[in-house]
């Protein structure tokens, strides 16, 4: 009796088994959906990060050296082209100064000495004692002196001041805009000490100023796409601080050498851009520019991802339905693709079906298949298939080792032997039934 209930229960979890392993194993029959081709536009585009920068934009430099005085102008100003920025005051070279004192000393001395001269020799051509020649002469030396004197004071006045009375109005102390524009910074402050450009160094910059009624676009693209663009291409620049408005821009200029980052080599852009009244654009703001590669109208196209390729010659086609969810395959010639859409240039009519890979009847999606080579789909196919194959041994082997417990006295014949083993309580009686069986 006890044998009975045993090998009853081991058909009923048999037969459980082999119903859990069908339900698994069970596929509902999958119903593919298609779609045909359509018409639409297609344009190719890259983008160009960078920035919108002034055309024109110089920095205020002092002629001399000195200290900021007085600043006449703030950040954000508009001038024009000779307004007053700041008023430098000149702080003297102790050895230009003493320099020029001397040198007012002694063309003080020759003129007082030629003074002398001048008016003895007066005296003499008015009593007709010396020529005409003679007296002229005399009178040129001390014009010549008076001249030197007046030189040297003034040269005396523009090491203290930094100008002379004569030419005030033209003095190096008074830093003027060179250009009409906005003035973008004032880096430096009353009681700032500044200099002069040289040969030696840049000099102190007192302002920057440009005109922000011209700006560009300045950006840089990779070297695989600059071979596609020319002077003139047109751009759509997108500003960052103003969104939802594009301002249309023109290529004109392309740097003839690219500069290595990040491993890639970047070449710098330029675009003029059309600016309009209604935004302020400011100077720095960062940009992003689409620029336009190649562009069709109203072509046959089909989208890139019900588009598959051959695992031997990586030629391109689509499956087309030609019954009930029948599918044949057709080659396609591909055209301009903007990562969304392929232009198809021939194998396909606007009526022709073409079998969706990730939209089936149940509701269920078989990612991974979209698009994919027809090598890839048949890989993940065998892949699937050996899963199954291995949970099958799984569950076969969990059954089998069940009377690995058991003693294996009398289990000579099989089938005892699985009635003997399914005793499960003791070994020895669960043995000595298998054992008599067995005989």
């Amino acid at each position: 009796m006890r044998r009975k209930i045993i090998i009853g229960i081991i058909l009923i979890a048999f037969i459980a088994v082999l119903v859990m392993f069908a339900r698994n194993n069970s596929k509902s029959p999958t119903v593919y959906s298609t779609e045909k081709p359509f018409y639409t536009n297609i344009v190719k585009k890259t983008v160009a990060t960078g920035s919108i920068i002034p055309l024109e934009k110089i920095e205020i430099k002092p002629q001399i050296p000195g200290i900021i005085e007085k600043i006449h102008a703030e950040e954000g100003q508009i001038v024009k082209r000779g307004d007053l920025i700041a008023t430098v005051r000149v702080v003297p070279n102790i050895s230009n100064l003493n320099s020029a004192n001397g040198s007012v000393k002694n063309a003080r001395i020759e003129f007082q000495n030629q003074q002398i001269l001048y008016n003895r020799n007066k005296n003499l051509y008015e009593k007709g004692v010396i020529s005409k020649q003679d007296f002229e002469s005399a009178e040129l030396s001390y014009n010549t002196a008076k001249q030197a004197l007046v030189n040297a004071e003034s040269n005396l006045e523009v090491i203290k001041r930094g100008y002379s009375n004569d030419l005030k109005r033209l003095a190096n102390t008074n830093i003027t805009a060179q250009i009409s524009g906005t003035i973008l910074t004032i880096p430096v402050k009353v009681g700032n000490q500044v200099i002069e450009s040289n040969s030696f160094n840049a000099g102190t910059t007192i302002a920057t100023i440009a005109d922000l009624n011209k700006m560009i676009f300045e950006g840089k693209v990779d070297e695989s796409e600059v071979g596609a663009l020319k002077d003139g291409t047109k751009l759509e620049v997108s500003i960052g601080a103003i969104p939802n408005k594009k301002f249309p821009a023109e290529l004109n200029f392309i740097a003839p050498q690219g500069s290595k980052e990040g491993g890639a080599v970047q070449f710098i852009i330029k675009a003029n851009m059309t600016l309009d009244n209604k935004n302020f654009i400011r100077a720095g703001y960062s940009a992003n520019a689409d620029i336009i590669l190649a562009k069709r109208d109203s072509v046959l196209a089909i989208k890139e991802a019900v588009l598959l390729f051959d695992n031997k010659t990586d030629q391109p086609y689509v499956e087309v339905e030609t019954g009930n969810q029948e599918f044949t395959r057709k080659d396609v010639k591909l055209g301009l693709s903007d990562g969304i859409n392929v232009e198809i240039l021939s194998g396909l009519t606007p009526d022709d079906k073409i079998k969706i890979w990730n939209k089936v009847s149940n509701g269920k999606d078989e990612k991974g298949k979209y698009g994919k080579p027809e090598k890839d789909r048949e890989s993940e196919k065998s892949k699937q298939e050996r899963e199954g194959q291995t949970e099958q041994q799984t569950e076969e082997g969990s059954t089998s080792s069940e009377p690995a417990d058991q003693p294996t006295d009398g289990g000579s014949d099989s089938g005892s032997g699985s009635d003997g083993s399914g005793s499960g309580d003791g070994g020895s009686s669960g043995g000595s039934d298998g054992g008599g069986s067995g005989s």
